[in-house]
């Protein structure tokens, strides 16, 4: 029996066990590639459509998920809201070429994704094919109803018309649409300038307009006042007049209450004069200024008091 040396016994075990190790090296790489195709992930905001050898055949939420190796490919199809822009020339209402960005921001509905993607075979296909034409066709239909100076002065207008179409369009469609923007309108430059013109011609009328307002209201102030002075002297006076009628009726009655009152003196007096003869003496005394009369006015005349009745 012929041994192998040594040397070459050890060789051979070396290369045994390099082939071992190769092997386990491509095994766990196998197996490391085998897991990666195996395992998958959807970020929030999408959804993952399986195709099976080309066929698209379920849906799935975000998540870690599970596949066929080698045998499912996963198409990831976002739902989040997305903006489309589209620059486009128009003509407005009245034959005016016009240049426009117009965007729209939409939204595939979640539980239609699998839909749109087995009909369009994914969103850029969807929008090359069906959202942009109808974004533009819709944008064109709108601006052409429309005046360039209505669309100037009433864009938001011209934009609601540009949804309306467009949503009637897209109804049956897997898709929500937000709203709709009219950007950069571009209008030839004579144009440009003969609305500049009109605008100022208009401040201008809004100034002199302004201007007069202002001059009536000055006016009217100064007559408010005016009017204001002369019912105030109006009233004035009216209080003078008041007050010199108010205190000539009250000394008229005072000088009333007083004739009555000196009337009815005077008539007590009389009474008492007529029944109390010692009293007209009393009253002839007071008025008596001591000298005696140098005429006797007659036989019944009683010039001297008591005279008679002292000699008897």
């Amino acid at each position: 029996m012929t041994t192998l040396p040594k040397d070459i016994a050890n060789l051979s075990t070396i290369k045994s066990k390099g082939k071992g190790a190769i092997v386990l090296v491509a095994g766990l790489l196998f197996a490391l590639i085998l897991f990666s195709q195996t395992m998958y992930t959807v970020d929030e905001g999408h959804v993952g459509i399986i195709k099976r050898f080309g066929q698209a055949t379920e849906q799935v939420n975000p998540g870690l998920h599970i596949k066929i190796p080698f045998v499912d490919k996963v198409e990831i199809l976002e739902i989040r809201t997305r903006k489309n822009v589209e620059k486009l020339n128009a003509s407005t209402h009245e034959q005016m070429p016009v240049t426009a960005e117009v965007s729209i921001n939409w939204t595939v509905n979640r539980d239609q994704a699998f839909d749109l993607f087995k009909s369009y075979g994914g969103l850029s296909q969807f929008e090359s094919r069906i959202l942009d034409p109808k974004l533009r066709s819709a944008a064109k239909d709108a601006l052409a109803r429309y005046k360039a100076e209505e669309i100037i002065q009433n864009r938001s207008r011209v934009i609601a018309q540009i949804e309306d179409f467009l949503i009637e369009e897209m109804k049956e469609y897997p898709v929500k649409l937000d709203s709709a923007q009219l950007e950069n309108l571009g209008l030839p430059q004579k144009y440009i300038q003969s609305i500049e013109t009109k605008q100022t011609e208009k401040n201008l009328a809004a100034a002199e307009k302004h201007r007069l307002e202002r001059q009536n209201l000055e006016a009217q102030r100064e007559v408010n006042t005016a009017n204001a002075k002369r019912d105030a002297a109006k009233a004035t006076a009216d209080g003078k007049a008041y007050a010199i009628q108010t205190e000539a009726i009250a000394e008229a009655e005072a000088i009333r209450l007083k004739g009555i009152a000196e009337a009815e003196a005077i008539k007590k007096k009389a009474e008492a004069l007529r029944e109390s003869q010692t009293l007209v003496d009393y009253v002839r005394a007071q008025q008596w200024n001591g000298q005696m009369p140098t005429t006797i006015m007659g036989s019944d005349q009683s010039v001297l008091w008591n005279r008679t009745s002292k000699k008897q």
